[in-house]
């Protein structure tokens, strides 16, 4: 009996030891992933579930699957390499390349920004502040957030923010939905080639798989100081957060879907959506569904400067981090600060034509990806920089094939913008 007594207690303590071991090692592949349902991400989602209900909510699937696959080369490369991804590409592929690769990159990420702002501005605008109020006070607060903190405090605000997703899903259940249909359509393609609804599909798959992630996760797998020993939570970590975004993805086209879209509601932006939920699923769905788009907002209005500042710097080789004093690393956070000045004064001034820079950052990004991917694959194979953790042959099979198929929805994503 006390044998069994204690290998139980060592059971337990093992248990607990791991449990431990994953929450200390968590956090950038959670942060990557739940930033990307940001304010363009939400409203994408939105859209999709108000005009075709649950047709487009099994892409979910194959898109989760297509994430890992990429997140775990990126965490892959930054534990056994501990290097960025734009250090690795000028090492690699000269600074040629890198620094054309850099002013792409610094265009699409300022006009994500540019959205983030526009969503704190149209969250709180359903609360009733101004713009002029809303948008400057959330720019000081992501600019103090960063600046005045350290890697460790910033990611514990980050996963904090990751949190309140939960507002979504809890939208969700506030309707009742008939849980047995969408189990159907969640298992059930259904696409056909209709151009507004093919570019619908393209957008949930770019929304969700953007650029600047790739730059992100492994720049702050680095500067969290995880190393090869590690990797085995840094892929939990990243399979846990591909899995939660696209979960609060779910939700929130199967909110509008049983919605907006059976009662034949049009929206433009998730500001609409938010409002016209208040009606059919009463004022504390509309609320919570408010309230994630100015949290979704400030959250991703933090991580976009701070991936651009990353990635600018390690490519050009700069002090890149968040441990570092605005002395020690004054290109990182100029160039956070300029992203984040710039961003919500653009917002701020009259007549802003948003939808463009917001379609057209997203064509950005649709043009970026494609280098992005095959600049990882390179990298992820060489012997030279991986060792014994690059890809296998089967790793390779999968990973090339869902590249190419991104490839193929990046172009035509960006040719359906000049159609």
């Amino acid at each position: 009996m006390e044998k069994i007594k204690a290998h139980w207690k060592q059971l337990l303590q093992t248990g607990w030891l791991k449990v431990g071991l994953f929450f200390a090692f968590i956090g950038p592949g959670i942060i990557t992933s739940n930033v990307d349902n940001d304010a363009g991400g939400i409203t994408t989602y939105s859209l999709a579930g108000a005009q075709y209900g649950l047709r487009l909510i099994w892409i979910l699937i194959p898109v989760t699957a297509a994430l890992i696959i990429i997140q775990e080369m990126c965490a892959r490369m930054g534990v056994v390499s501990g290097k960025g991804l734009s250090d690795l590409i000028r090492e690699r592929f000269g600074a040629k390349i890198t620094f054309y690769l850099m002013i792409v990159l610094l265009l699409a990420n300022l006009g994500n920004t540019l959205c983030e702002f526009a969503g704190i501005a149209a969250s709180m605008e359903i609360f009733g502040v101004s713009k002029h109020i809303s948008v400057p006070a959330g720019a000081f607060f992501v600019w103090w957030l960063v600046v005045k903190g350290n890697y460790k405090s910033v990611e514990k605000a980050f996963l904090l923010a990751c949190v309140f997703y939960l507002s979504y899903i809890i939208s969700g259940f506030l309707v009742n939905p008939d849980w047995p249909a969408i189990g159907i359509a969640s298992i059930t393609p259904d696409l056909n080639f209709n151009s507004g609804m093919l570019t619908m599909a393209i957008g949930i798959i770019g929304t969700t798989i953007a650029p600047w992630m790739q730059f992100y996760l492994q720049s702050s797998i680095v500067d969290k100081g995880l190393k090869a020993e590690s990797y085995k939570y840094a892929r939990m970590d990243v399979i846990f957060g591909s899995v939660t975004v696209n979960a609060v993805a779910f939700f929130i086209i199967m909110l509008c879907a049983v919605t907006l879209f059976q009662n034949g509601l049009k929206i433009e932006t998730a500001k609409d959506a938010a409002l016209a939920l208040a009606p059919l699923a009463g004022s504390y769905a509309s609320m919570l569904f408010a309230f994630g788009l100015l949290n979704a907002s400030l959250f991703a209005a933090s991580i976009l400067p701070l991936s651009t500042a990353y990635t600018i710097c390690e490519a050009f080789g700069w002090e890149s981090s968040l441990n570092s004093k605005f002395t020690e690393a004054p290109q990182f956070y100029g160039l956070y600060s300029l992203m984040i000045f710039l961003g919500a004064g653009i917002i701020l001034l009259p007549d802003v034509p948003l939808i463009a820079i917001m379609y057209y950052s997203q064509v950005i990004n649709g043009i970026l990806l494609p280098f992005v991917l095959i600049f990882m694959l390179l990298l992820i194979n060489d012997k030279r920089i991986m060792g014994a953790y690059v890809n296998s042959r089967l790793m390779n099979v999968v990973s090339w094939i869902t590249v190419i198929i991104l490839i193929g929805l990046s172009a035509a994503m960006s040719l359906s913008a000049f159609i």
